[in-house]
């Protein structure tokens, strides 16, 4: 099969980065506490596989962005859920005058990618910091899920992050014209959609991984980042 390179490249990245300040927690929202995080902790360990191994399916930034040890690694195909930007933020990659959209794992369909087998020792702590990362706000936009994954002649049960409907952020499915066009316009202190977009669809496809709908999503935001900010 002939590659083809990204439309979407670091110089549209770099046109659609600006600085913004961290705004802080916002007023409205409940966070989770260190208990809350404790038992969710506990909850997903008492429900892990009974062999005590524990993997990871990674589908979006914990690829490229992992912060955590692995001792093996797999690419696998998570069946009945696919990658979806369907909750929206004002905070991190958003603000509350240009919301953004971020990447979750919504039902139906089926997702490719890479499976992390975590170290043996102290899984608490390493899902403490996980959660942390993954979900702040009550009720969490992505939350901790097991979930059946393929790879090669076996299927594992893993630890991901699937979206949570009943949150206020959830979306549903957007068409991908508007996904474009928030995604080409949002930054917050973390950065931009475009970049986190980027990021994502690079370093899946360093790994052989084509996600079809991500693919014409980066197309089109650089498309859109031509248009809305032009090279100087």
């Amino acid at each position: 099969m002939t590659r083809h390179p990204m439309a979407l490249t670091q110089a549209h990245v770099d046109r659609a980065s600006r600085a913004v300040p961290d705004p802080g927690p916002e007023a409205h929202i409940v966070y989770h506490s260190d208990a809350d995080y404790d038992a969710a902790v506990a909850r997903m360990l008492g429900e892990r596989p009974a062999d005590g191994e524990i993997w990871l399916f990674a589908y979006g930034s914990l690829i490229w962005k992992p912060e955590f040890e692995h001792i093996a690694e797999a690419e696998g195909v998570a069946r009945g859920w696919h990658r979806s930007f369907c909750f929206r933020v004002t905070r991190f990659r958003g603000s509350s005058d240009c919301p953004g959209l971020m990447m979750a794992l919504d039902r139906g369909g089926q997702c490719r990618g890479v499976l992390y087998r975590l170290p043996d020792a102290d899984p608490a702590a390493l899902l403490g910091r996980l959660f942390r990362r993954e979900f702040t706000s009550k009720p969490p936009n992505s939350m901790p899920r097991w979930v059946s994954v393929v790879t090669g002649e076996r299927t594992i049960r893993a630890l991901t992050f699937v979206m949570n409907r009943q949150s206020t952020a959830y979306v549903g499915k957007l068409p991908l014209d508007s996904v474009a066009d928030t995604l080409a316009l949002a930054c917050g202190h973390w950065g931009s959609g475009a970049e986190y977009l980027h990021n994502t669809v690079s370093h899946l496809d360093e790994r052989g991984i084509r996600d079809r709908n991500l693919w014409r999503l980066q197309a089109m935001v650089a498309e859109r980042i031509d248009r809305y900010y032009p090279p100087a």
